[in-house]
């Protein structure tokens, strides 16, 4: 129990987001920030034993304010990010504790993500050494320069990204201690790939979408509303999504203590 740490990078510029007043991560989503909803699935996994949220420089008299009550019943660690994803993930990966020999990345605008996919990745990569969330591409992919196709692209075996992707620590230490500075990365798998370790593939949905604007929040709402007509959000008491969460009979359930320490 308590071998995987979950780092959840919050550090973006949400500059996709068209809207200089807020950060996707910290829009409401069906009365809920995005981020802390990315967060609910991890919470009451027996494999989980550590949650390190990295947020930028710039939102962390905000982040303070406005979420200090979550962080504390929760047992977060915050750590503060860096310029670029890549940097924001190390920040948060020195502070793993020694107890945790996995470490699962997700992103914090993904708030769509089941509590049955995150124990689908975290069995494969405890099995072997690393794993990750991801779809097939289903539709036909153009190469284009300057407005013109220059090619289409075959379709077969490939497959898009998501998170959580989860990983043997040392695998990911290694991976980061070898990083490019110059050719930055754009998911964890693909550092784990360079450094020569394989990494599994565990379906993924189309639910499990990436927030990136705001007609994405649109359809993140429609998605939390039929997984919860699917018995797949619920209540709990004395938790801090008690509101949403009836029908996680299947998931123990855990005070924040027993997840995270006191």
């Amino acid at each position: 129990m308590g071998r995987i740490a979950v780092i959840l990078p919050a550090a973006g510029r949400s500059s996709r987001f068209g809207d200089p007043r807020a950060k996707k991560i910290y829009t409401e989503l069906e009365g809920r920030a995005v981020w802390l909803r990315s967060l609910r699935p991890f919470l009451n996994n027996d494999h989980v034993g550590q949650i390190v949220v990295a947020i930028a420089e710039d939102d962390r008299e905000m982040f303070e304010r406005r979420y200090r009550d979550d962080v504390a019943f929760l047992g977060l660690d915050v750590v503060i990010g860096g310029a670029e994803r890549a940097d924001t993930v190390a920040a948060a990966l020195a502070k793993v504790k020694g107890s945790c020999d996995f470490v699962a990345v997700h992103d914090a605008a993904r708030p769509c993500v089941t509590p049955a996919q995150v124990a689908a990745v975290f069995e494969a990569a405890l099995e072997r050494g690393a794993a990750m969330l991801a779809i097939p591409v289903a539709d036909t992919i153009k190469r284009v320069a300057e407005g013109v196709i220059t090619a289409t692209v075959p379709r077969v075996d490939l497959f898009l990204a998501q998170t959580p992707q989860v990983f043997r620590r040392d695998w990911l230490a290694e991976a980061y201690e070898r990083r490019d500075p110059a050719a930055p990365a754009t998911d964890d798998a693909q550092l784990v790939e360079a450094a020569g370790h394989p990494v599994a593939i565990v379906a993924g949905s189309p639910f499990n979408l990436k927030i990136t604007t705001r007609d994405d929040l649109k359809l993140a709402s429609a998605i939390l509303k039929v997984l919860e007509d699917e018995g797949a959000a619920g209540a709990s008491s004395g938790h801090p999504f008690a509101d949403d969460q009836a029908g996680w009979d299947d998931v123990p359930k855990l005070r924040p203590s027993d997840l995270f320490g006191a």
